[in-house]
């Protein structure tokens, strides 16, 4: 899996996969154009979106409708070193209030690859190096 990350202006980028792009930007007061989520967020959504897809696989599975269902992540900052320390998961499902179907999309939920990547510290390897030009 990779995602080529393209530098545009001040503090906005083009984020790239299989095709698809993302904007990614800072607000105004920290010189962005607020044209796109900041990276913190893009990693809120990620978590929420893959939390939605294991949700909503759950509910296919069992002939159970997704129409209008939601999730919200919310995150806390934490220091040394500067990151989110806690996040919080709320999968919302209007059509659905058997006890057992909410457990079993919130056990199915659990299973989200972002998530799980993120209770176990991955190793993450950083080279910063430069291109030679062709002429």
């Amino acid at each position: 899996m990779t995602c080529k990350v393209t530098y545009e202006t001040d503090a906005r980028c083009v984020a790239e996969t299989r095709g698809h792009q993302i904007i990614v930007d800072q607000p105004t007061e920290n010189r962005g154009t607020d044209e796109g989520m900041t990276p913190p967020e893009l990693l809120l959504a990620s978590l929420g979106t893959c939390a939605m897809y294991y949700a909503a696989e759950y509910l296919r599975r069992n002939n159970l409708p997704a129409k209008g269902m939601q999730v919200f992540v919310d995150a806390e900052k934490a220091t040394a070193p500067a990151r989110l320390g806690r996040f919080a998961i709320r999968v919302v499902i209007p059509q659905v209030s058997d006890p057992a179907h909410l457990e079993g999309v919130r056990r199915t939920a659990e299973k989200c690859l972002v998530k799980n990547t993120l209770l176990v510290t991955p190793e993450i390897i950083l080279n910063v190096e430069t291109l030679a030009l062709v002429v």
